[in-house]
């Protein structure tokens, strides 16, 4: 992937080392010699990731942090922290300015690169859900929060697995300090707690003795339930060939031991925020297309769906020679509705025949709003004979009980045309169009029935 990258020291041999690790993995470098030059290049320029030194004159790296965040238009860039001090308080410091990730130096190329992608990616994440909050509100749709809630800094479920005893034991005591953290010592009991319970990540000791942590993560990538379920490894130092399999796999980072306690908790954080950005974003694609097929006062399937529900169906129905049939239904009379009742009334009438219909519906049918009063419903394997049963049921479902609309109520009445497949010259448009010339017929003759195949 590429990104654009700001790297902030300054120091020029220190600018010139990183420009130059990161232009050959691809990324595009800007940089900056201070804090305010920083924030100067931030207010100008688009940027992914930004590489923050903490010693600085003047602004230090901390306060030019705070300042990245504090700002509306620049607090989702992801920070690094790269620095040479190594005492816990820096990090705490860090991640109160806060601070992303952090980078010690001098910089591992490997650390670099993956803290990097890592990051960009969520950035990515962040910037779809921006700019789909932003179309959202140009189509009037709220801002219900619910993304700020999907992403709001909370404790995570994290699955610890390594088989050594003791240092299990420290891991599990800094996990639980912001986390609700369990362990396990095999890598199968691992496997088979992940696919009863719901977590947030997965820790995996790379140096499992009684089974290959590396197999272990592969086997989570390629199990849909685990897929995007974020992977940190922890990793012995020699061991670089095995870390770099391991990321080659997917797994999201890692760290060498031993553990520093602030820094595993700081990558946790990291990637327990990239996964609910992630599982934010796919719940609202899936509800997105669910509502460009969904019609959203009634529930039923809208026109655009069953254009295409329709083709596939006459294409199967023509090369196997089965039946198919197509219903057509309109209220009578819908005008007079909304202008004695109101919008509101026959909003409601809409909604009770939707209900009607799908009462009189099979679970191979598909039923559909194709727009103001007018339904359709299509039938597989349905002969002309059946689908006319079908419709006078509908029919007479409608006409038997007056429809109540808040405290008052009113009769309503339904015309239905009646269509099926007839030869292999027949297309979506031709079965639609008898249906259609049907409910025309049954309207003239004056309404209240059910008129079949029309041609």
């Amino acid at each position: 992937m590429t990104a654009r990258v700001l790297v902030v020291d300054d120091i020029l041999a220190n600018v010139k080392l990183l420009e130059a690790r990161l232009q050959a993995e691809y990324f595009e470098v800007l940089t900056a010699n201070s804090g305010q030059q920083a924030l100067d290049v931030l207010a100008r320029e688009s940027v992914d990731v930004v590489l923050l030194d903490v010693m600085m004159p003047g602004m230090d790296g901390f306060e030019a942090c705070r300042r990245i965040k504090a700002n509306h238009q620049t607090h989702h860039i992801p920070v690094v922290m790269v620095t040479a001090l190594d005492q816990p308080s820096d990090k705490v410091l860090g991640l109160e300015s806060g601070a992303d990730d952090f980078l010690t130096k001098p910089v591992d190329d490997i650390a670099l690169v993956t803290r990097v992608k890592n990051l960009a990616r969520l950035k990515m994440l962040n910037d779809e859900m921006m700019m789909r909050a932003s179309t959202g509100r140009e189509m009037g749709i709220p801002d219900d929060g619910s993304y700020a809630r999907a992403v709001s800094p909370r404790a995570g479920r994290v699955l610890l697995v390594d088989d050594h005893p003791r240092s299990a034991a420290r891991l599990l005591e800094v996990l639980k300090k912001s986390n609700a953290a369990v362990a396990e010592f095999a890598a199968q009991q691992a496997l088979e707690r992940l696919a009863e319970e719901e977590f947030d990540i997965v820790v995996v000791s790379l140096s499992l003795q009684d089974s290959d942590g590396l197999r272990l993560c592969s086997q989570i990538r390629s199990v849909e339930r685990t897929r995007h379920l974020p992977v940190i490894m922890l990793v012995e130092p020699g061991d670089e060939a095995r870390l770099l399999r391991g990321l080659d796999m997917g797994v999201n980072d890692y760290l060498m031991r031993p553990i520093d306690r602030h820094e595993l908790l700081a990558r946790v954080k990291t990637q327990i925020k990239r996964k609910r950005h992630s599982d934010f974003l796919r719940r609202r694609l899936a509800e997105s297309v669910e509502m460009s097929v969904t019609d959203p006062l009634t529930g039923l399937h809208n026109r655009r769906y069953m254009e295409g529900h329709l083709k596939t169906l006459v294409g199967e129905a023509l090369r196997t020679g089965r039946a198919l049939s197509i219903l057509v239904a309109d209220i009578d009379y819908f005008k007079l509705v909304n202008d004695n009742h109101g919008h509101v009334a026959g909003d409601a009438v809409l909604k009770e025949f939707a209900d009607r219909l799908k009462r009189n519906t099979r679970g191979v049918d598909l039923a559909c709003r194709l727009g103001g009063e007018e339904f359709v419903l299509i039938m597989p394997d349905t002969d002309l004979k059946h689908a006319y049963q079908v419709g006078e049921r509908l029919r007479a479902c409608v006409a038997a009980d007056d429809f109540e609309i808040g405290s008052e109520q009113i009769r309503i009445t339904a015309s239905v045309g009646i269509g099926v497949l007839e030869n292999s010259e027949d297309t979506p448009e031709t079965l639609f169009q008898r249906a259609d010339n049907a409910l025309y017929l049954a309207k003239r003759r004056g309404r209240n029935q059910v008129v079949a195949d029309a041609a």
